[in-house]
């Protein structure tokens, strides 16, 4: 691994049906019509996954689903794992199996690891950019509907740490909020007899006033939004450890380093899923399709 980071295994279940809803779409009605008018049924395939770009590869637990969904008996060999570093031209995996499987699943496998080790690049550059600081690096709910577990995986596997999963998990109390429920004493109070004692309840503000308002209840978290600088360090200053610092709101790779010497304890980062850029990977057949034995073992 590029750094001890823990993974959390993807649920088999969550793999398995986004896998199998990938490959329907794809094949449709009537399969992938030119592999089987192409590529003799009983042909084996030598091939490898292998990146074009230098990144951090994530997904493969998806890649290597969609594979093994058309072909029970792929042999796949895994040369650097979610998590790590490749550099351009670096063979990820080598697969050896029934031509036509690795033909019509080739698409949905990269689809899935070119997105996600696109969020564990960036990711890791984010987390490049804070190190030495007291700052972590998390993702926001800004994911791709459907996608979300894996692309919070994703951000893991670039480092970076997960905010909160969905509106079930913790509470995150923002100004909308506050407007609706009839101020800011009402709508901590009532979170906090609603909700478990296991459950977090953070607050967002704006202005160091409403820090202030803020501190004289019982809250986890702060999520200091839209501040200078300037404003975080004020604000850190304010919180003096009580709880958690969260700074959101116009971080980029140029901003995040001096928003992370102001001392806060997370920077939450909405481009880490809805603004990666896919990382260039392909599959290339390294030998000729021929009947035979498979020429490695899983």
């Amino acid at each position: 691994m590029t750094e001890k980071t823990y993974l959390p295994p993807l649920p088999a279940h969550l793999v398995t049906t986004a896998v199998n809803a990938a490959l329907a779409e794809d094949l449709g009605l009537a399969g992938d019509i030119t592999t089987n008018a192409t590529v003799d049924p009983d042909a084996i395939a030598d091939a490898v996954i292998a990146s074009r770009q230098d990144g951090i590869v994530a997904g493969l637990p998806l890649a290597l689903a969609a594979f093994r969904a058309l072909d029970a008996d792929v042999a796949i060999a895994i040369r650097y794992d979610d998590g790590e570093r490749v550099r351009a031209g670096d063979t990820i995996a080598t697969i050896s199996g029934n031509a036509r499987a690795v033909l019509t699943a080739e698409r949905v496998a990269l689809n899935y690891m070119g997105r996600l080790s696109g969020i564990a690049s960036l990711t890791r550059q984010y987390v490049d950019a804070v190190a030495g600081t007291r700052a972590k690096i998390a993702d926001t709910r800004k994911t791709t509907p459907g996608l979300r577990a894996f692309e919070k995986y994703a951000v893991r596997c670039g480092g970076g740490q997960n905010h909160r999963t969905g509106l079930f998990d913790a509470v995150l109390i923002k100004d909308n909020h506050i407007v609706a429920s009839g101020g800011l004493k009402h709508a901590i109070q009532a979170a906090r007899a609603n909700v478990g004692h296991l459950v977090k309840i953070e607050v967002e503000v704006d202005t160091l006033e409403q820090l202030d308002e803020v501190l004289a209840f019982d809250v986890d978290a702060v999520l200091l939004d839209n501040m200078t600088p300037a404003q975080l360090r004020k604000a850190v200053s304010r919180v003096s450890g009580r709880c958690l610092t969260e700074a959101s709101g116009g971080v980029n790779l140029e901003t995040v380093r001096a928003i992370a010497e102001s001392g806060v304890d997370m920077i939450s980062v909405g481009a880490l899923t809805h603004s990666a850029r896919v990382l260039d990977l392909g599959l290339d057949f390294k030998t000729r399709s021929k009947p035979g034995k498979r020429a490695i073992r899983a």
